[in-house]
């Protein structure tokens, strides 16, 4: 099982990925969502000169804010850089998109857009579809130094379903996924990702198709209660994601939640609700993965943390960790909060990495 951190991409916070190197975390996802953190291939940048083996590459990148030359150009500048060690994770938008106020790119759109973007990514033509027209692409100076799709740069598909995990298997050479997964999760997962390989003509080996699950890690203390204030503080952001990403099912598609959610979702609503509806696709997103803001803290309960992160003491975790790496998932990427950023980082490094 590999350790990769997905960092909240902010341009004077290099030091962060250079430490996560000297760790020994394995990859460096920076996220990109342009409307609340810094641009990922700026950081990209940094991070490519001042560190020499982590993998670097996009946590994951937005195919619906960039057309598919522009996503293989931007991510084959950064290979020049750090060649060999550059991947490409890439996604349909679920909150960059949201936060615009905004859907989205839908499924059948992703699929095309991956169809040409492949190819781009090893530095051939492909046809692109662009403002309802269609022309061949390549880039034509792609051997002059500008970009390197000469070291391959492998493409990660984010997906939290079964259509968008088929894409992941019919375009991709791994999978980017959400919430620690179970045993059955995983299986189902591998169904879905073997079902659109088999429909693309392929066939995929376990071993080196590379899946990965975002969500974060908290150490407990000796002792220490899993709703303790400094696991709120190291893991609360994240779990209060899922209550975003609720509401925008909720606005986008009427779906009411399950599980944890619901049990706070009348008073979650109310409050966002307060919000006048042109500005709310703001309001959703408000310290998103970042900090828990004063207002929502009290939706932060013990059954939501469990339910979207990893809690526990050092051999619970290595425990849950390996039987996560035996049900087929090859890598937890983890997300902390902006403050204690540095010390989940350290954490983690030290107590659990070694072991797994």
């Amino acid at each position: 099982m590999d350790l990769g951190v997905c960092v909240a991409s902010k341009i004077d916070d290099i030091d962060y990925a250079v430490r996560a190197e000297e760790l020994g975390y394995s990859h460096l996802w920076f996220a990109d969502s342009q409307m609340i953190w810094s641009d990922p291939y700026a950081c990209l940048a940094l991070a490519a000169t001042r560190t020499s083996h982590i993998q670097l590459g996009t946590g994951v990148a937005v195919a619906a804010t960039r057309p598919a030359p522009v996503t293989a150009a931007s991510i084959g500048t950064i290979n020049r850089l750090a060649p060999g060690r550059t991947f490409l994770g890439i996604g349909t938008g679920n909150t960059a998109m949201r936060i615009m106020g905004h859907k989205p790119m839908r499924i059948a759109e992703f699929d095309r857009y991956l169809t040409s973007l492949a190819p781009l990514l090893r530095g051939e033509e492909a046809a692109v579809e662009w403002r309802g027209e269609t022309s061949l692409v390549r880039h034509i100076m792609a051997n002059d130094g500008f970009v390197d799709f000469e070291h391959e740069i492998p493409l990660y598909v984010s997906g939290f379903g079964p259509k968008s995990l088929a894409l992941a298997g019919k375009h991709g050479a791994g999978a980017v996924m959400s919430i620690p997964p179970s045993a059955q999760f995983m299986e189902n997962a591998w169904t879905s990702m073997e079902r659109g390989a088999v429909e693309a003509g392929k066939t995929i080996d376990r071993d080196d198709f590379l899946t990965c699950s975002l969500t974060t890690i908290v150490v407990l203390d000796d002792d220490e209660a899993p709703d303790s204030d400094r696991v709120k503080a190291q893991c609360g952001a994240f779990a209060m994601a899922s209550l975003h990403y609720s509401y925008d099912q909720f606005r986008n598609f009427g779906r009411d939640p399950r599980g944890p959610v619901a049990a706070v979702w009348d008073e979650y609503r109310a409050v966002v609700e307060q919000t006048e509806p042109e500005r709310r696709h703001q309001r959703i997103h408000a310290g998103h993965n970042c900090w828990v803001i004063a207002e929502e803290e009290q939706f932060l309960t013990p059954e939501l943390m469990q339910a979207t992160c990893l809690i526990g003491t050092r051999d619970q975790l290595i425990d849950r960790l390996q039987e996560l790496d035996e049900a087929g998932l090859d890598q937890i990427m983890l997300l902390p909060p902006y403050d204690p950023r540095f010390d989940v980082l350290e954490r983690v490094g030290t107590e659990i990495l070694p072991h797994v």
